[in-house]
């Protein structure tokens, strides 16, 4: 009975766990790699095991850092069957074919540069064709359940909080060895999320495989992300211009809609109910379409006392689903004030681009963050307050309003998965912490072992952890930083951007400054932790 650590070590995507039985293997997710990660991965030999002689997978959420390499597992031999909730399954239904489309596009675009170059053509990891053949594997189990998954594992998942259908997953492992049960925490979501319930409490696990993405920072209690985004909401009508969202089609785009609903419902915004509302991302339509299906249960209790005084919580009257490009087009040619949601969330490819060229030029116009953005996307170069940024090959001066509400966040702070972990009575043998960037994983392992007294150790890729042993396979056990130090001193850096973003923070431009500010530190201290791991 053995843990393999095969994605999300020392990394945030291509989530990958193995668990090898005498009875079979199975895997916990099976993401794909993505941004800085990808850089790290061989898509010529992208898993570290033979595919027909994995059992099953239990997938934790579709997120495509979760789920993004189950077209893959199949198209190379796996005939098991993916065990996750139905909502899981529906969004994976709509997500993975997309991944496909994506895996296409940029092969027939690198393919243009090689030809041209007189090399090889590529193949695209894999095809939409390839993602919709996969989905007949996906079986459904409630929240729960406990499902015997293989002989001598039984399964069951548990909500994570941070999407709809999202899990933890408990695992009941017997074979000739002994028997242990493990815990995967999957991604663990903030509390008080809208649409979606709190995470579960679990309290008894012998291993836990946990999560860190957030694990080496505070969120900002003073930031209310809704007050925020009525106020813009509100400054965007006043001005008489657009609001342009950019957003993740799965997730953010749905807590926008239903904060959009609240805040019409409420009459905090007046004239709300008389501006044009679009979505404009036939995946976040799709999306919004599966939230809004029979998955009542899956929501929290203010969204259900909502459905329970007849209100739909992601429909409004002015709201409107763009499907076509021709549709798309012609929300740019609207007067007067219109809220644009689209996709990408990172603004780097999908339609968002084009309501980018329409608006940032224009005085009156709004742009709105509400997701993280990478180094080097083009969202991040208008967070950094560039003053003129290229679409489409076009020079566009950036003029409108540039907001960024960071209150919105998929993931617990590093309180939040401490007080997660603090539910397990007595506390399990050992934590593994995956899922963070190296620094981060080291950060919370070491809180974990000074605030609560776990012992807690951060995997390498491809390290595997012998459970009837108790041991590291070939005696290779986890590094633990020496640097102490250096570790207190980035934990007080870390405070003292939050102290700081909190004590500067009065709003309007000032709140943009401070925020850039912060980010900027934070950029600073990814590249001095860069340089000591």
């Amino acid at each position: 009975m053995r843990i393999r650590f095969l994605g999300a070590a020392r990394a945030v995507t291509g989530s990958c766990h193995m668990i090898e039985t005498d009875n079979g293997n199975l895997l916990v997710d099976c993401g794909m790699h993505q941004g800085r990660d990808q850089h790290d991965w061989n898509p010529l030999a992208p898993f570290g095991f033979n595919p027909p002689e994995i059992k099953c997978v239990l997938l934790t959420h579709s997120h495509i850092d979760h789920s993004g390499l189950i077209p893959l597992l199949v198209k190379n031999g796996f005939t098991g069957k993916v065990y996750c909730t139905g909502p899981t399954a529906d969004l994976c239904s709509i997500m993975l074919p997309d991944s496909g489309y994506i895996q296409e596009m940029e092969a027939e675009q690198r393919n243009r540069k090689r030809l041209r170059a007189g090399r090889q053509p590529v193949e695209p990891l894999y095809t939409a064709a390839d993602a919709a053949a996969c989905l007949g594997s996906f079986a459904r189990l409630n929240y729960g359940d406990t499902t015997e998954v293989l002989p001598g594992v039984r399964a069951r998942f548990g909500e994570a909080g941070h999407l709809l259908g999202s899990s933890t997953v408990e695992l009941w492992v017997e074979d000739a060895h002994g028997d242990a049960k493990l815990v995967f925490s999957g991604d663990i979501g903030t509390y008080n999320r809208p649409i979606i319930n709190d995470p579960g409490v679990i309290t008894e696990a012998d291993y836990v495989v946990m999560e860190s993405t957030y694990g080496d920072r505070l969120h900002d209690m003073h930031c209310d992300a809704k007050k925020q985004f009525r106020e813009i909401v509100r400054s965007a009508i006043a001005k008489g211009g657009n609001l342009v969202i950019p957003s993740f089609a799965v997730g953010r785009t749905q807590e926008l809609l239903y904060d959009l609903k609240i805040m019409m419902l409420s009459g905090d915004v007046p004239g709300l109910d008389k501006v044009p509302i679009y979505v404009d991302s036939p995946l976040a339509t799709r999306a919004t379409e599966i939230f809004r299906k029979d998955y009542y249960k899956y929501y929290d209790p203010e969204a259900m006392a909502l459905m329970a005084r007849g209100e739909d919580p992601l429909n409004m009257p002015n709201l409107q689903f763009s499907e076509t490009t021709d549709q798309s087009r012609a929300i740019n040619e609207a007067k007067g004030t219109n809220i644009i949601i689209s996709a990408s969330g990172m603004c780097e490819a999908g339609r968002i681009r084009h309501h980018l060229k329409h608006n940032l030029w224009r005085e009156e116009a709004t742009v709105l963050f509400v997701g993280y953005q990478a180094e080097n996307t083009l969202g991040r170069l208008l967070l950094d307050g560039a003053r003129s940024v290229k679409i489409f090959g076009e020079e566009i001066f950036v003029r409108a309003r540039i907001c960024n509400i960071p209150g919105y966040s998929g993931h617990a702070d590093r309180d939040g998965l401490i007080e997660w972990i603090k539910a397990f009575d007595p506390k399990p043998r050992r934590v593994f912490v995956v899922h963070g960037e190296s620094a981060v994983c080291d950060v919370f392992a070491k809180a974990l072992r000074d605030r609560l007294g776990l012992d807690a150790a951060v995997p390498d890729e491809g390290m595997c952890y012998d459970i009837a042993m108790e041991a590291w396979e070939g005696g290779r056990a986890p590094k633990v930083p020496a640097e102490e130090t250096l570790l207190r001193m980035e934990g007080a850096l870390r405070d003292l951007i939050r102290d700081g973003s909190r004590a500067i923070r009065e709003g309007g431009e000032k709140a943009i400054s401070a925020q850039q500010m912060q980010e900027e530190l934070e950029r600073f201290l990814g590249r001095w932790m860069g340089r000591i791991a």
